[in-house]
């Protein structure tokens, strides 16, 4: 099943192995996709999608020092160098587009306040060229200052077919902003933003109406973390929160949904996979810790149509060739995870 053809929006995938959105840190702190970053994702061009890293649609959103964006012309033009190399070996790729809300800080973001649905920071330290420091307390978002940020997704997603990309992802994940407006430990609102579900998603509804009007709903996924406890982040009911999301979603026609189905610390367990293939009818994504043993019997069994892969992927640039080969898996350094320059980035060998 790995490796017969989906039908993903606008695009006919050649196999089920995605490689998932990572955040990888070498655009600069000036924000600026180039020719290392290409040479990364052509490297992956096998995988039948290549999902992109967090990419920021607004300037002053870092989250990471050293993250692309996708808000300025020069950033359009070193990103048609990603989508040439990856085309040019037959690969298709879709920007993952972000707004990283209270996780940006001002410290890395020329002292501009970070926002999000409530006040409150997350808990802990984040990492400055100057070194941790704590994360601070966000704006509260007004209604009135939410469109802006609606149209800057739009914005994004057209600048990313402009780059040359064949769709794109919206971060709905991981307690960045959608995220931080989608559950309720984190949003505190009592007005048309906050409260209900439906409230609660009205952000992220709004966003994906904009995004699939200025593209096409059949270019645009969604990626969606009901248990990441992530950035400070929980929901009293994360069962309930995607059995509303994926029935909702169905009338957007997007060309998948991508859902991460456990947390990174393990604090929030419940199987949102089964509710979530059970309430969406589109393309369904599973992503966390799934081995290719595991991951093809969910697609034979019919629990999910393709497999984003993350630090497999990462230290296998040819997971595909190795999946079908039976070969064993490079593992991956999690020390140059986010580090400058080549190493631990394009150097993990091939078969």
């Amino acid at each position: 099943m790995f490796f017969s053809p989906l039908q993903v929006g606008a695009l006919t995938l050649p196999n089920r192995i995605l490689l998932a959105p990572l955040t990888r840190t070498r655009a600069g702190t000036e924000h600026l996709p180039n020719d290392l970053m290409a040479e990364y994702y052509s490297q992956r061009a096998t995988g039948g999608l290549l999902i992109t890293e967090c990419t920021m649609v607004m300037p002053n959103t870092s989250a990471f020092v050293a993250e692309a964006g996708i808000y300025s012309q020069e950033q359009i033009e070193g990103w048609k160098k990603t989508t040439a190399a990856v085309h040019a070996k037959g690969g298709r790729i879709f920007m993952q587009i972000w707004h990283s809300g209270r996780a940006a800080h001002p410290s890395i973001n020329g002292g501009a306040v970070s926002v999000s649905s409530t006040a409150t920071p997350i808990e802990g330290d984040i990492n400055t060229p100057a070194g941790k420091v704590p994360h601070v307390a966000a704006h509260a978002l007004t209604e009135a200052e939410i469109p802006a940020i609606v149209a800057a997704f739009a914005q994004g997603a057209k600048n990313a077919i402009e780059a040359g990309f064949d769709g794109v992802e919206v971060h709905g994940a991981n307690g960045y902003l959608i995220d931080q407006f989608l559950r309720d430990g984190a949003n505190q609102r009592t007005d048309g933003y906050g409260g209900t579900m439906e409230k609660r998603a009205r952000f992220l509804f709004e966003v994906l109406t904009a995004v699939t009007a200025a593209i096409g709903a059949d270019r645009v996924g969604l990626r969606l973390s009901p248990l990441n406890s992530f950035n400070s982040m929980i929901d009293s009911d994360p069962l309930a929160l995607i059995d509303f999301l994926a029935d909702k979603l169905n009338a957007y026609k997007l060309a998948y949904l991508h859902v991460m189905r456990a947390d990174f610390f393990g604090l929030q367990k419940a199987d949102v996979m089964t509710v979530a293939r059970e309430k969406y009818k589109g393309v369904l994504i599973g992503n966390m810790g799934y081995n290719p043993e595991e991951a093809e019997q969910a697609i034979a069994q019919g629990k999910l149509d393709a497999v984003a892969f993350g630090t497999s992927f990462l230290a296998n640039p040819d997971l595909p060739a190795r999946i079908k080969a039976g070969a064993a898996l490079n593992a991956p350094d999690a020390s140059t995870f986010y580090t400058p320059g080549a190493k631990g980035y394009t150097d993990y060998l091939t078969m």
